[in-house]
């Protein structure tokens, strides 16, 4: 059973993942800087200094000053901001994920024609054996 899992450890789709994984959760921490420190601020500037994550409606009786009073009061609330913000923020990341992959894919065929290149045979072409056929036919 060890050696099973020795094994499964050691296959290398299992370590590609890992990798992925612990990627990934770097590359979060970046675009996540990315969107909340970078573009919120330019939209923000754009829609007049609107921040949706403050957009609510209050379900209760009693009146509050902002979402986060509301909720540290425990007051029920419609909180459409943060759904607007979290929309908003999905988009980006994923437009940026985009960008990523499609520079990522591009590198790596650039990278397989220059191995395709390397690999093409240097033997002589198919016009140049069909001549030498040709030659062979009328001796």
């Amino acid at each position: 059973m060890i050696n099973e899992f020795k094994n499964f450890i050691a296959k290398g789709n299992v370590m590609d993942m890992a990798v992925g994984i612990i990627i990934g959760a770097a590359f979060t921490a970046i675009v996540s800087s990315l969107v909340a420190d970078l573009i919120n601020p330019v939209i923000g500037l754009v829609t007049g200094g609107l921040d949706f994550s403050n957009l609510y409606v209050n379900l209760g009786k009693d009146e509050f000053a902002s979402l986060a009073a509301a909720r540290e009061a425990g007051a029920p609330v419609f909180a459409y901001g943060a759904f607007i913000t979290a929309v908003i923020n999905f988009l980006i990341i994923a437009f940026v994920v985009f960008l990523l992959v499609k520079m990522v894919n591009k590198v790596k065929d650039a990278a397989l024609k220059k191995e395709e290149v390397a690999a093409a045979p240097s033997g002589p072409s198919e016009l140049d054996v069909l001549m030498q056929i040709r030659d062979a036919l009328k001796k």
